[in-house]
């Protein structure tokens, strides 16, 4: 169970819905333990609905980019300044917001090592131009310094850190190293070390709070674990910040994208900077991307566009910013314009007024006194909020004409924000409010965690079961027809059985010569990988021969055998020692052809009988003929007559190798130049040494005249010759089965007669046991359905049950007539009985079915 599960997690969950996740389990126990494959149903869908319906948390993400205002906006939502919200303060912190009692409000840190600590300062340092030598050793207080008076200066140079990017970067580099030194004897060298809010001897949350808002620690905190009394956070909401998704270290991005991806994650909100910006960065297009990517967030995502009053000053900004919703939104029921500064700070500006007037200076000597003090100098700073209230007042367009209000330039920021106030005090502030979109952004969160949370988490849930239910009702229905259609008793299950002998013959047939044809296919469009690999190893076999003869040929042989055949004569032409060689690589190639070509013959009969061996029509097969009606004995009849067909094929394709190449004297070819010059050599003398002398040349003669026919051979001719000798009697042997089987049915009969009593006892059983199994699935089925139902309807879903099963109503009926059955398989009026009473509908019933009359 997750640490943040509270007590009030399940507080607005009826009692009809506190067995629903064993309900909904059974489903899927029923659905894993029958025996149909279920491959078009989304299950895994049904499931995910199924966690988040029974979750007794609902995690909300807030994602985007830094600086987009997410922690404002948390702040605003509940009330409180509970995160840290200052621009720029990229650091990895996630946020975790759960609900607790009044009286056990707490606070869990956990800090960052030094060695992620180190990673930021170095990534910053990257993205200011600030050398990052010794960022290794920031234990080292001088190190520190130096990188801070560095921050500091860019800040100074800036202008302040409000005045632009690279100073905001610049203030979260200070921030994150006055962080660590503050806070050294809490952070680990390489763990990420988790304190209770007890541990610092802080009293309350509001202490524990100030704490981690505080810019320098709250950049060194890896995860606060936030648990506080809110309305918002009841019935197991959980608010999660996350890092910016285009924060300066990768590894807090990747936090932010493993938080929107997973299983676990039920909304998101995504705060976007296109208001300020005037369109949405690459990395808000990624986020958008991956949030559509998690199927279990579906359509629970909300879009807000913050610091809106941006726009207010900027005539093209707000122009380009409708034009993107326009046109990126088609819905924009879930799209807000928001200005959480605003919204936030007038909020509690606007309660210190109710309770104090105007005594604290409107915030200037109690929320905003640190900020104001925080230079340490005579002068006042100006908080932001103060800037962007002033900006409001004069430069807005938004506040109406009966608020006369002057930004005086002779007065500092401050002087004109506490004048304001006082003349137009909580009137105006309620118009601010209301400008900044928060108070309506609240409102609808607040409404739809209310009321929409829990009825569309459990419409998703009844839409997903839907198919499975329907699937799993009709052939609960199919199954049981089937089982009511089979005979009652023995002799008629043997009667049964044995009518549909002649049919049963026939399909096995046709499976055992579709499976014959199937094989000659694969061999035929060279789909078979062995046979492939077996005719390229004749390739081998082949060519290495060839050379192999090449190599180890012998003149002197040659012209012995040329002279034992010639006894007369004592000396032996060079077109002797040709002929024997002819003949000498003729036969001994056509040993290796027919021998590798067997060898494929072979293999491939070998594959066939194995996979008929392995089928369910040769078991069925064997089993009615008490044998398998001579398929195996054919096979290996049939594998002989083919080997030696392939034989005989061989000796005739190596019988052509006798004969030259019709080209092996064509005038200009090599082969001829190369037999003229052999023959010049040659005819120096008459005894056989002048030829041995020729060896190489009569060689390479050799070659030149013998590659070519290989080569044909091995690629061109052979494979043809094997592949139809397969083809042709392989077919023919499948058609002979087919009528052979066909033909046996005598014997199967006979052998069937004798083996069925027994068979049909059996089955009898099997069917009596298969009826009782199916009836206690459906008793299951309907038990988790009204279950199921009963919870829906606690939600006033009625509309969304999910169909049970009725025999009276349902096992006469063959199937629902197309009209009342919707695209998902169900009825369109789910109106239907569900075993609760009639209602006042009619029903037609006659002596023996009771038909429901659809509407």
């Amino acid at each position: 169970m997750s640490w943040l599960y509270e007590k009030t997690s399940m507080s607005t969950m009826p009692e009809s819905c506190q067995n629903l996740e064993s309900q909904v389990n059974s489903l899927f126990e029923l659905l894993e333990n029958e025996p149909k494959p279920w491959k078009n149903l989304d299950i895994e869908a049904a499931k995910r609905s199924r966690d988040k319906a029974v979750s007794p948390e609902f995690k909300i993400v807030f994602s985007g980019s830094f600086s987009a205002g997410k922690s404002m906006l948390i702040n605003a939502l509940l009330g409180r300044e509970l995160l840290y919200s200052a621009e720029g303060h990229a650091t990895g912190t996630e946020c975790y917001i759960a609900n607790a009692s009044p009286d056990e409000e707490r606070v869990e840190l956990t800090f960052l090592s030094q060695k992620e600590v180190g990673e930021q300062v170095e990534a910053l340092c990257h993205r200011l131009n600030i050398s990052a030598a010794g960022v290794s050793q920031i234990d080292n207080s001088e190190i520190c310094q130096v990188l801070k008076q560095k921050a500091q200066q860019i800040e100074d140079q800036e202008g302040g850190k409000s005045k632009s990017e690279r100073a905001k970067q610049a203030d979260a580099l200070r921030l994150l190293l006055e962080g660590f030194e503050k806070n050294y004897q809490h952070i680990h060298a390489t763990q990420n070390n988790c304190y209770s809010m007890q541990q610092f001897n802080f009293a309350n949350l509001q202490e524990a709070a100030s704490y981690a808002k505080r810019g320098s620690n709250s950049a060194v905190l890896k995860r606060i674990k936030y648990f506080c009394h809110h309305p918002l956070l009841e019935d197991g909401n959980v608010i999660i910040d996350t890092p910016g998704i285009d924060a300066p270290v990768k590894s807090d991005r990747d936090l932010t994208y493993k938080k929107i991806k997973a299983a676990d994650t039920s909304a998101v909100i995504c705060v976007l900077k296109a208001a300020s910006e005037g369109d949405m960065t690459s990395e808000e297009t990624e986020l958008l991307e991956n949030i559509r990517e998690n199927p279990g967030i579906r359509d629970r995502v909300f879009y807000v566009f913050n610091r809106i009053d941006e726009t207010w000053y900027n005539t093209q900004l707000r122009q380009r910013l409708q034009q993107l919703i326009s046109e990126q939104f088609d819905d924009t029921s879930r799209v807000y314009q928001t200005s959480a500064l605003l919204g936030f700070w007038g909020t509690q500006i606007l309660e210190k007024v109710r309770q104090k007037g105007d005594s604290d200076r409107f915030g200037l000597d109690s929320i905003f006194a640190e900020t104001v003090n925080g230079n340490g100098e005579i002068k006042e700073d100006t908080p932001q909020f103060v800037y962007a209230f002033n900006n409001y007042c004069s430069n807005s367009g938004k506040l109406p004409r009966h608020f006369e209000i002057s930004v005086r330039s002779y007065e500092s920021p401050n002087e004109n924000y506490v004048r304001i106030l006082q003349e137009w005090g909580a009137p105006l502030l309620d118009q601010l409010i209301a400008d900044s979109g928060i108070k309506d952004f609240k409102q609808e969160i607040q409404r739809y965690l209310r009321e929409e949370k829990r009825p569309q988490l459990f419409r998703d849930l009844a839409d997903d079961l839907r198919p499975l239910c329907v699937a799993l009702r009709n052939w609960f229905l199919e199954t049981y027809r089937d089982l009511e259609s089979q005979p009652k008793e023995v002799e008629g299950i043997k009667s049964k059985r044995l009518e549909g002998l002649n049919e049963q013959l026939q399909d096995l047939g046709n499976e055992l010569q579709q499976h014959f044809h199937q094989e000659v296919n694969n061999v035929t469009a060279n789909q078979s990988r062995e046979f492939e690999e077996d005719f390229r190893q004749l390739k081998i076999k082949m060519v290495g021969k060839l050379d192999e003869l090449l190599q180890s040929f012998s003149v002197e042989n040659a012209c012995r055998r040329a002279q034992d055949n010639n006894t007369r004569h004592s000396t032996v032409p060079l077109l002797a020692v040709l002929v024997e060689a002819f003949y000498y690589l003729a036969d001994a190639l056509e040993e290796v052809l027919a021998t590798e070509s067997q060898r494929i013959v072979e293999n491939f009969f070998q594959r066939l009988s194995e996979g008929v061996y392995h089928q369910d029509y040769y078991r069925e097969l064997y089993y009615l003929m008490n044998g398998d009606a001579g398929v195996g004995m054919s096979l290996k009849q049939l594998e002989e007559r083919v080997k030696n067909n392939i034989r005989s094929d061989a000796s005739k394709e190596c019988d052509r190798y006798v004969r030259e190449s019709p080209r092996f004297y064509d005038e200009g070819t090599f082969s001829l130049y190369q037999f003229r010059q052999v023959l010049q050599e040659t005819s120096q003398s008459y005894d056989c040494e002048i030829l041995k002398k020729e060896e190489p040349g009569i060689r390479q003669l050799l070659k030149l005249d013998f590659e070519p026919k290989v080569k044909q051979t091995i690629q061109k001719n052979f494979r043809q010759i094997i592949v139809q000798n397969l083809k042709r009697d392989v077919l023919e042997l499948a058609d002979k089965l087919n009528t052979s089987i066909i033909q046996q049915y005598n014997i199967a009969r006979q052998n069937l007669e004798q083996t069925l009593e027994e068979e049909a006892r059996e089955q009898l059983q099997r069917n009596e046991n298969r009826q009782a199994e199916l009836l206690t699935a459906v008793q299951t089925y309907n038990a988790a359905i009204a279950g199921i139902n009963e919870c829906l309807q606690g939600f006033g879903l009625e509309r969304d049950r999910l169909p049970n099963l009725d025999w009276n109503r349902d096992f006469y009926v063959e199937e629902f007539p197309e009209e009342f059955v919707d695209i998902k398989g169900e009825l369109q009026d789910s109106e239907y009985d569900d075993g609760t009473e009639n209602n006042g509908k009619n029903t037609a019933k006659d002596d023996s079915i009771d038909v429901e009359i659809f509407e």
